[in-house]
């Protein structure tokens, strides 16, 4: 049984990773909507991927004799100068939710919800492999620069990006 202080802290991260699939899903808007394609796709996924975080806690919480809450959403910034910005906005965002899951984890060991923190540490481990995406990802577009040629190549390669988990091995998607 989940006590009502550890039930309230996952049901916002909940709301976290509902607003993080909510962002993914505005950049592969805009990124359609500018012809990147290979952007938008990898967006789409993403916004999957951070949908299926949430309902991963959604039946964690309704598993342990909690009730999930479904709340409203912080609209997502849809419109960006540049598609380094967007990526820039991806990788600050990630770190805050790094910063919550942590948080999170902190509370579990304060009321010695010993299960609950075992079943975030899959998160912990996720958070480390978003980062390090987010980071591969800025990196290339600093390379790239503001070369249209690189901008192309990247908008075609980002599709096929692998990002190595902590074990060494690809990142498998979305759990």
């Amino acid at each position: 049984m989940l006590s009502q202080i550890i039930e309230k802290a996952l049901n916002k991260q909940v709301r976290i990773e509902a607003e993080s699939s909510q962002i993914y899903l505005a950049m592969a808007c805009w990124a359609e909507a500018k012809g990147l394609e290979g952007v938008a796709q990898f967006m789409y996924k993403q916004s999957d991927e951070e949908r299926m975080h949430m309902l991963r806690l959604v039946k964690f919480i309704n598993e342990r004799g909690g009730l999930a809450n479904i709340s409203e959403l912080k609209a997502p910034n849809v419109s960006f100068n540049t598609f380094r910005e967007m990526f820039q906005e991806l990788h600050d965002h990630e770190i805050f939710v790094s910063a919550s899951i942590n948080d999170l984890v902190d509370v579990t060991l304060q009321e010695k919800d010993y299960a609950t923190h075992n079943f975030l540490q899959w998160y912990v481990t996720e958070q480390i492999e978003e980062e390090a995406q987010a980071r591969a990802i800025l990196d290339k577009i600093n390379l790239i620069g503001d070369d249209k040629g690189g901008l192309y190549l990247f908008d075609r390669d980002i599709q096929q990006l692998t990002i190595y988990n902590v074990a060494g091995t690809p990142k498998g998607g979305a759990q």
